[in-house]
């Protein structure tokens, strides 16, 4: 198949910074590289949003690849969750959390409700949320004992 046979890119472009991704079309539907799975995923619209918070993480913000983990399992009231994004600091403590949704999903109480329910079950000091086009940032405050809402993106965990 030549690229003049692909049919027309889907998905908007994000406000998180861009990257040349690894795109291909097959089986009618597009795919994705995925650097630290080291394959081609199906993209859907959260992967998009995913894979753009991963590159601008890793090449934007210098966090070291071998700390992500990307739909991590764990059981929440006998229920199997995954989170979407989690990086770890070098003691190997979840340090960031990214809860991803697809750009037309509107961030709200619902989707932070279901981030929290993360959160506090890996004791996770910083969250975001993002559907590509907003994003939300908190980080754990020991003096308040709460989430509070932040404008900076926390620092690599170098």
């Amino acid at each position: 198949m030549n690229q003049e046979d692909f049919p027309p890119f889907p998905f908007p472009q994000l406000t998180i910074p861009t990257f040349e991704p690894r795109l291909d079309f097959k089986e009618d539907k597009w795919w994705i590289f995925d650097s630290l799975r080291k394959k081609f995923l199906v993209l859907t619209p959260e992967e998009w949003v995913r894979q753009h918070w991963i590159q601008f993480l890793i090449l934007g913000k210098n966090y070291p690849k071998g700390l992500f983990s990307i739909e991590k399992g764990m059981k929440y009231n006998s229920l199997q969750k995954r989170t979407d994004v989690l990086v770890f600091d070098r003691n190997g403590l979840p340090y960031l959390l990214i809860e991803c949704k697809a750009p037309e999903v509107k961030l709200n109480a619902q989707v932070l409700s279901q981030a929290m329910t993360y959160l506090h079950r890996i004791e996770c000091p910083h969250l975001i949320l993002s559907n590509g086009l907003n994003h939300l940032v908190f980080s754990w405050s020991e003096k308040e004992n709460k989430l509070l809402q932040s404008q900076d993106l926390p620092k690599s965990p170098n």
